[in-house]
C-alpha cells in the first residue's frame, strides 16, 4: 500500500468565502513523506504550513492554519477531497489568505485532483490507527456537543445535527457512513456549506462570510431555503458536516483507521479531538501495510496509477 501524490501541476481561481478576496490555488506534486503542505506564495518570503493537529489556530466558521503570524483559512473542503481521493503528499500554493470556496462543497477540488491525476510513490502509506476511545464534550442538556474517536478496522462516521430550523428539520438529521460501502465522491463531496440570512450582518462585522452568496452556499431565511435549485441530497446539511469532519480529521496528517461519532460538533471540537488523540501515545499507533489485502477495505482503490 503505497503513498500517492499528484501526477501534474494544476491551478484554479476563485474567491474566499470569508475574506471575499480573489485567490489562485495551485496543486503540485510532492515527494514521499512530505505530507500536505500549504504555502502562502504572496508573502515575502513565502510561508509554508505543514498540516498537523497543533497547526490549527482559529476555528470560527472554518479551520485555519497559523504560523509565525501568517494564516491560511478554510482548508477543510480541500482537505476532505485530498482525504477522500487518497492523496498523501502535495504542495498547495495560495496567493491570498484563504482557500477558494468554489461552489461551497468539495466537488470542485475532487475534479481538480482527478484532472491532475494520481501517481503511486515508493514509500509505504502511513495510517493512524485508533487504539482506544478519545472523546471531547462541551456543555450538557440542550447545549451538549461531543466528538469521539474509537477503534474500528476501517473508516466509519456517524454525525447528528440539531439546528432547530424548519428547513433543516425537514431533512435527515443523522447519517451513518461506512466508507467501505459508500462513495465519498458521489455521496458526500457535493454537499455544500450553509448559512442563515439573520446571521449575515453579525458575521460580516466580524470580517466573516464576506464572499458568501447563493452560488457557494445554501442560504436560508427564518423559514426556508432561498436557493432556487434546492438541495443536492435529501440530507445535504448533515452530509456537509460529515464532509467538514473528514477534512478536519485529515489535518492529523494521515488517514485514520477508526470510527468517528459526533453530535453538533464543529471545527473547534474536531480539532480538540485530534489534539487529544495525538497527545495520548496509548490512544493511537502509526501503521503501514505491505500488502493491499491486509489494508482495511475502505482504503483499497482501483484508481489507475502510473
Amino acid at each position: 500500500m503505497r503513498q500517492r501524490t499528484l501526477k501534474q501541476v494544476l491551478s484554479a481561481t476563485g474567491i474566499g468565502l470569508h475574506s471575499g478576496k480573489r485567490v489562485t490555488l495551485t496543486l503540485r506534486p510532492a515527494p514521499p513523506d512530505t505530507g500536505i503542505v500549504f504555502r502562502r506564495v504572496d508573502l515575502n518570503p513565502p510561508v509554508d504550513f505543514l498540516v498537523g493537529a497543533t497547526a490549527i489556530g482559529d476555528t470560527r466558521m472554518a479551520s485555519t492554519l497559523e504560523r509565525d503570524g501568517a494564516k491560511i483559512s478554510t482548508i477543510e473542503h480541500l482537505m476532505s477531497a485530498l482525504c477522500g481521493l487518497g492523496v498523501d503528499n502535495a504542495y498547495i500554493d495560495l496567493d491570498a489568505v484563504e482557500v477558494p470556496i468554489m461552489d461551497g462543497s468539495a466537488i470542485s477540488f475532487v475534479f481538480l485532483i482527478q484532472q491532475a491525476g494520481l501517481i503511486e510513490q515508493s514509500a509505504l502509506k502511513k495510517f493512524i490507527r485508533v487504539k482506544k476511545s478519545v472523546e471531547i464534550r462541551e456543555g450538557d442538556g440542550a447545549h451538549l456537543k461531543y466528538a469521539r474517536l474509537k477503534p474500528f478496522n476501517g473508516f466509519r462516521l456517524c454525525f447528528e445535527i440539531d439546528f432547530g430550523h424548519p428547513a433543516i428539520d425537514k431533512t435527515g438529521q443523522k447519517v451513518e457512513i461506512d466508507f467501505a460501502r459508500t462513495s465519498f465522491v458521489h455521496d458526500i463531496a457535493r454537499a455544500r456549506t450553509f448559512g442563515f440570512t439573520q446571521d449575515v450582518e453579525t458575521l460580516r462585522n466580524l470580517g466573516l462570510a464576506l464572499g458568501g452568496n447563493l452560488d457557494n452556499a445554501i442560504v436560508m431565511d427564518e423559514y426556508r431555503i432561498l436557493n432556487a435549485d434546492g438541495l443536492r441530497y435529501d440530507d445535504e446539511f448533515v452530509k456537509h458536516k460529515v464532509l467538514d469532519a473528514i477534512g478536519d480529521l485529515y489535518v492529523i496528517g494521515h488517514p485514520i483507521i477508526g470510527e468517528y461519532h459526533a453530535y453538533r460538533s464543529g471545527h473547534g471540537l474536531n480539532n480538540q479531538l485530534i489534539r487529544a488523540l495525538v497527545a495520548d501515545p496509548d490512544a493511537f499507533e502509526i501503521v503501514t501495510f505491505e500488502s493491499v489485502r491486509e489494508t482495511p477495505t475502505v482504503f483499497r482503490s482501483d484508481w489507475a496509477v502510473a
